[in-house]
């Protein structure tokens, strides 16, 4: 048998086929289930994230209008109860404020945050300012001092309006009103016109700026020359007093006089510090929040796949699923495709164009060969029976017509042709019983001098040669006998029939080995490896001149293979043949 190349074979294209498939499906579900998860688990650690800031925006408004928690308790349990989550707040020491429901102890759990409106997590509120504008306790106006107010916001708001800038009054969480611009101010209308607006300050707020500017001087330790005043937007300055009626006002900012940067650093950190002390009996104590899930108080939330997300994964799975089928069917079709045009070409009985060097390719040719050979074998068998039965009917229509006489010679010729005939049919059912795998063979120990001695004496009277034995000891083989002098006999005569008048032909033997030689007219080398084709002569006009059927040597071959032997040829032209036969040794 012909081997097919590894990259031309059929099982090299179904492997990388087949890989190329999982590759494609492993990769479009991976990256789609890793695409899902991820999309999901940002959508859970997002909406998560959204509900501990909500808590905590929550939690730090009603600390920065509360003096304490006391009254909190209902507003966490609520929202807790919406979120399905677990809130609860302590003390820096661990102590429980207030809690939403039971579960793990939380003794050595992370805080979310820290709820504290004087010292805001930035993180969380996304801004710049470390005490919440909520916090405004001594600074709320009462209700007279916010309409006052408003009014100087009314008159800055109709000096926006005659600039042609659009912009409305907000109120502040103390009440203090403010301009707020809805469209870009290009031509600095709103410092101008809020100016009068941010220098009027309500005795409330005087009452308390003054406050915490004695506070700010204290932490400072005094302020040579001067004292530090506070503005209603917190900003502070430096009042001088160079002489009795002369007041000099200096801005706190930080491009005034580089050598005095740490001094302004210094104040401002006063500053925020003595707000802190000012605000801290008017909002409530810090406190540690913790959102967790009630079940096992971890704080993340459990991964949970939407019903967006499962849409998704069915969807892509079905379209890789579906790709899947599609590629394999046509990859399929591709593959099939020749097998079919092989099966049409076989139930046609016309010989298959082969192009390709796979697997199939090889069956197709080994097909138009035997398909071949099975033509060739039906013009052998159908010339082989035409002779012998032409003839019969031509000496039986001669005899009958009164132009041969029917005597003991017709008889003999018919006698004779109807043995050819036999023997053909002979030969063919022992071929036919090979192919079905029906021929039975039958071992057992006999000798092979005899084997040999019985076919010698049967052909010595025919021969027009010299037969002669050389048996080396006394052999004994274990093969059936009947087949194994058949397998000697076909050698035997077929060395006669090609072998000229005068010469010989030997049969030798040595243990396990016959041989069959002769001195007659050899094989050519191109022709030896079709010495055992059925019907195959050394003649090429099919003469049966020298006799024989043309199955012998075919017949020989498969009896020795089925007793588990071989049988080998080797020639020279004009000098002679040497067939020999190796049989299995006998069993000790």
């Amino acid at each position: 048998m012909t081997k097919v190349r590894w990259r031309h074979s059929l099982v090299t294209r179904l492997l990388a086929t087949s890989v190329l498939i999982a590759i494609a499906a492993i990769g479009s579900t991976a990256w789609l289930a890793v695409r899902t998860a991820t999309r999901a688990i940002s959508q859970e650690q997002g909406r998560s994230l959204t509900d501990d800031k909500g808590v905590y925006d929550m939690l730090v408004t009603y600390a920065a209008g509360h003096p304490d928690w006391s009254e909190a308790t209902e507003l966490i349990r609520v929202r807790a109860a919406k979120l399905g989550r677990r809130i609860t707040l302590m003390t820096e020491d661990r102590q429980v404020i207030i809690d939403s429901g039971p579960g793990p102890s939380l003794a050595a759990a992370r805080p979310s945050a820290v709820v504290d409106p004087l010292n805001l997590d930035l993180g969380l509120t996304g801004g710049t300012e470390r005490i919440d504008t909520r916090a405004v306790g001594p600074y709320l106006l009462p209700a007279a001092e916010r309409a006052k107010l408003r009014d100087y916001a009314l008159k800055s708001k109709s000096c926006l309006d005659y600039a042609g800038v659009s912009g409305r009054v907000v109120d502040t969480p103390s009440g203090r009103p403010a301009l707020e611009l809805t469209l870009p101010d290009t031509s600095g209308a709103l410092a101008r016109c809020s100016a009068g607006l941010d220098e009027e300050v309500t005795d409330t707020e005087r009452k308390a700026l003054k406050t915490l500017g004695k506070m700010t001087s204290a932490c400072l330790g005094g302020v040579d020359g001067g004292t530090v005043m506070v503005s209603p937007q917190f900003s502070a300055y430096v009042v001088t007093w160079k002489e009795a009626a002369d007041r000099t006002v200096v801005p706190i900012v930080p491009d005034y006089r580089t050598k005095e940067k740490g001094q302004v650093a210094r104040i401002r950190s006063c500053l925020e510090k003595s707000r802190r002390t000012q605000l801290q009996p008017f909002v409530a104590p810090p406190a540690l929040l913790f959102v967790t899930d009630p079940d096992t108080g971890a704080a993340e939330t459990t991964f949970t796949l939407s019903e967006e997300n499962t849409v998704r994964i069915v969807t892509t799975t079905g379209a890789v699923l579906l790709a899947t089928i599609l590629v394999t069917v046509l990859a399929g079709r591709r593959l099939v495709r020749p097998l079919r045009a092989l099966t049409e070409a076989a139930d046609r009985q016309a010989p298959m164009v082969v192009s390709g060097r796979d697997e199939i390719a090889h069956l197709a040719r080994a097909l138009n060969a035997s398909a071949e050979q099975r033509r060739a074998m039906v013009n052998d068998v159908a010339h082989e029976l035409r002779t012998p039965l032409t003839n019969i009917r031509s000496w039986l229509e001669a005899a009958q017509d009164d132009l041969a006489p029917t005597d003991a010679q017709l008889v003999d010729l018919l006698h004779e042709e109807s043995v050819l005939l036999q023997h053909l049919i002979d030969d063919l059912g022992d071929l036919a019983a090979v192919d079905a795998g029906t021929l039975r063979v039958h071992p057992e120990p006999i000798r092979v001098r005899d084997v040999i001695e019985q076919v010698v004496e049967a052909h010595r009277g025919t021969a027009a040669v010299r037969l002669e034995t050389r048996v080396e000891g006394d052999p004994v083989v274990r093969a059936d006998p009947v087949r194994l002098r058949q397998v000697v006999g076909n050698l035997v005569s077929n060395a006669i029939r090609y072998t000229p008048a005068g010469g010989a032909v030997t049969v030798t033997a040595s243990d396990t080995t016959i041989a069959v030689r002769d001195t007659g007219i050899g094989i050519s080398e191109q022709d030896l490896p079709r010495v055992f084709d059925r019907f195959w002569r050394a003649d090429e006009s099919r003469s049966r001149a020298t006799g024989g059927s043309g199955l012998g040597l075919a017949i020989t071959r498969k009896l020795v293979e089925a007793h588990d032997g071989t049988i080998e040829v080797q020639s020279t032209p004009g000098r002679g043949t040497v067939f020999t036969v190796r049989l299995p040794a006998l069993p000790a």
